[in-house]
């Protein structure tokens, strides 16, 4: 049998749609929404089950029967992986792993047709920040192991014409050595491994606010709070570099990403690749403004497609239109993910507010939190750093923990050397800053 031949999309024709009416975007957003339902129907053995045993015309079902549609998560993306696949073995062009409710990686295969829409989503997404030709874009970021996101990075930095330097996961000394000789001017990576590439640079007396880079990249973790201002995080990353970091943020089973623009006033998505809704425990839809689980369809995908998957992140969407002209939806920063949510003292919160909390005390150095539970809707929290002077004590950080989080957690200083250890572990593509174990 021969191979199929993809789907020729031209997803240029959807570039205005970014800085069109509502109506206009509605009415895009309708016909795309009808076209993948009918694909489900007919292409993806999951949906088309699924559509039958729930009596779903996917026929009739426009853009305002989705809140009344069933929502998609990832156990069942796990557990029936093979049935989501909607093309036939020859189309799959690329496979990648996702993370599981089980810690068991899950397939994601996307088709020729998958990819090249990867590559106009982050094609725009780097437009919006003034990227194009003439740059050179240093991905610290790995394009391989199976993940998406370096693969996602430079195919939009390509997009739009700029130079990329692929020297992903790398140590900071080799990093340097590439910027001394290529002198990039946008780097792309997790902020928090940026903030420490630019100290490494500096103490090796190489000053990062002299260099040509003005745009950083940021992946992985948020720059912002609940209140969109920017983290300390995001402040002592602009000032080293004197550059402007920008968020953006994706997932693997979606392939759509909300990335900012230079307003830096949130992740635009748009219109044509996908509709993004915040909803509530029970999976119904929230206003504006009110956090909630991010729930996604992305629109024209072919290998995997999805309906109303459930990302497991907590973020809100922001009313109004954005200073750039542009009237696409805005997702605010991802504040907490949904399994990681703690509960203490009847008080809820999410990982990265005990983060900013300690991000905003000057003499905590490094830094990780652990999680256990005794009682099942009561947690521990327990808060291991670093410090910067010893004059700082235990009992200090815990009373200006409690201060901004209204909860008092445990808190031990331990040696620097041994807190990096396990926030900078080699298994990890990311800091790790959260040990989870409820359960356990």
């Amino acid at each position: 049998m021969g191979v199929e031949s993809s789907i020729d999309r031209d997803f240029s024709s959807f570039d205005s749609l970014d800085t069109a009416g509502p109506g206009e975007i509605s009415r895009a957003q309708e016909a795309l929404f009808k076209e993948h339902m009918a694909y489900l129907e007919n292409n993806s053995p999951f949906y088309r089950e699924m559509f039958k045993s729930l009596g779903i015309n996917a026929a009739h079902a426009g853009l305002g029967d989705l809140a009344a549609l069933p929502l998609t998560d990832k156990a069942s993306l796990e557990e029936r992986n093979d049935d989501f696949l909607a093309v036939s073995a020859g189309r799959i062009g690329d496979i990648v792993l996702s993370s599981g409710t089980t810690g068991r990686p899950t397939r994601m295969m996307y088709s020729d047709t998958d990819l090249s829409r990867l590559a106009y989503n982050e094609k725009i997404a780097m437009g919006r920040l003034g990227i194009g030709p003439g740059d050179v874009a240093l991905l610290t970021c790995t394009m391989d192991r199976c993940f998406i996101a370096g693969l996602a990075y430079y195919a939009g930095i390509r997009a739009v014409g700029a130079a990329a330097v692929r020297n992903g996961v790398n140590t900071p000394a080799s990093h340097m050595e590439v910027i001394r000789r290529m002198d990039p001017s946008v780097i792309v990576g997790v902020p928090s491994f940026l903030l420490k590439l630019g100290q490494y640079m500096k103490s090796e007396g190489m000053d990062p606010s002299a260099l040509k880079a003005r745009t950083l990249v940021c992946i992985g973790e948020p720059l912002r709070g609940r209140d969109m201002e920017m983290q300390r995080l995001g402040r002592e990353l602009e000032n080293l570099w004197d550059a402007k970091a920008y968020s953006t943020y994706a997932s693997s089973e979606t392939v759509t990403t909300f990335c900012e623009c230079q307003a830096q006033a949130g992740g635009h998505l748009h219109p044509a690749l996908g509709i993004v809704e915040i909803v509530d425990d029970e999976g119904r839809p929230v206003p504006s403004g009110e956090a909630g689980e991010v729930v996604m369809t992305p629109l024209m995908m072919e290998g995997m497609p999805l309906l109303r998957f459930r990302t497991g992140d907590v973020s809100f969407l922001l009313d109004g239109n954005c200073r750039c002209g542009r009237t696409s939806p805005r997702l605010g920063p991802i504040i907490g993910r949904k399994k990681q949510m703690i509960k203490c003292h009847g008080t809820t919160l999410y990982p990265p507010a005990v983060f900013a909390a300690l991000d905003d005390i000057d003499a905590v150095g490094e830094y990780y939190v652990v999680v256990d539970s005794e009682y099942e809707l009561s947690d521990n929290i327990e808060v291991r750093v670093s410090v910067t002077d010893s004059a700082c004590t235990a009992a200090q950080i815990a009373e200006k923990l409690q201060a901004r989080l209204r909860v008092k957690p445990r808190v031990s200083i331990e040696p620097d050397e041994a807190v990096r250890g396990v926030v900078y572990n080699p298994a990890s593509r990311k800091p790790v800053r959260f040990i989870d174990k409820r359960g356990q």
